[in-house]
């Protein structure tokens, strides 16, 4: 399932050249894809822009795999037993952490004015709503709004490029991988160095993989017993969900109405 990323400082950046060194390898993998000789089954080959499908359903299998032995019972388990007011603190805590980096998104995608209230919210919250622990800024007219560094690119004019699965990651596509190194390379933890960092990185990560699969138990539950192709039904929602992400930033607004199904728009986490 898809999840949050996190990632710091030293040791990390042989992760980071690995990381690349697999981004690199996508359009070769793509090339030695054979496409299909019959025109309709080409047509739908080409529609799904999934030139690597029998690896990224092997990876998808590998993921889903590792979410409903490991994930989904650790999501459930906090979903269930720890108290909603300790959620709603450890959510609202993440969610302002996440303030810098959709900070400088804004400002690449040349929106100021959501850069603006995203400044105004990580001030507020950090201080009076206690490091974020409260979402004071949602109650003075301030709303949440993500953004990230594959939604920067799309709003750059950037194609998405084929569908990808990765590896504990899952869906994406060649745009927002790179995006998902950027952001492991550009983490504002990154920069701080020493091994407080490190390990602040990996709890970050935790905390919000967990954070995230308990928020998705029930729609990724609908999604799957609707689909009879699980890993095509993923692939067409997250399509559809990172082309409206791109549509937002361009517009600099989230008041833009989804072109697919509302089920399909909301299911997943970004990349």
């Amino acid at each position: 399932m898809p999840l949050r990323q996190h990632r710091t400082s030293s040791p990390p950046r042989t992760h980071h050249r690995s990381f690349f060194l697999a981004l690199a390898l996508l359009p070769w993998l793509g090339a030695c894809a054979s496409a299909p000789a019959d025109r309709a089954a080409r047509t739908e080959f080409d529609a799904h822009d999934d030139p690597i499908e029998p690896t990224n359903r092997q990876i998808f299998s590998f993921d889903q795999f590792i979410d409903k032995h490991a994930m989904k019972p650790v999501a459930r388990t906090y979903r269930d037993y720890v108290p909603e007011f300790v959620q709603h603190r450890l959510h609202d805590f993440l969610a302002n952490l996440q303030g810098p980096v959709i900070e400088i998104n804004d400002q690449l995608q040349g929106n100021m004015t959501r850069g603006w209230t995203t400044f105004e919210r990580f001030a507020v919250n950090t201080t009076v709503g206690g490091l974020g622990l409260f979402d004071v800024a949602s109650d003075w007219d301030l709303p949440f709004h993500d953004a990230d560094y594959g939604q920067t690119l799309g709003v750059w004019g950037i194609a998405e490029g084929p569908y990808v699965v990765l590896p504990f990651l899952g869906p994406s596509n060649a745009r927002d991988a790179v995006g998902t190194g950027l952001g492991f390379v550009l983490d504002p933890l990154a920069f701080v160095g020493g091994a407080n960092a490190l390990y602040a990185g990996y709890a970050r990560g935790a905390a919000n993989a967990v954070d995230d699969r308990a928020d998705q138990l029930d729609s990724l539950d609908a999604l799957e017993a609707d689909a009879i192709d699980f890993y095509a039904r993923m692939r067409s929602a997250y399509r559809q969900h990172r082309a409206l992400v791109v549509a937002q930033g361009i517009a600099g607004s989230d008041d833009v109405a989804s072109s697919g199904s509302p089920g399909d728009a909301t299911a997943l986490v970004d990349p």
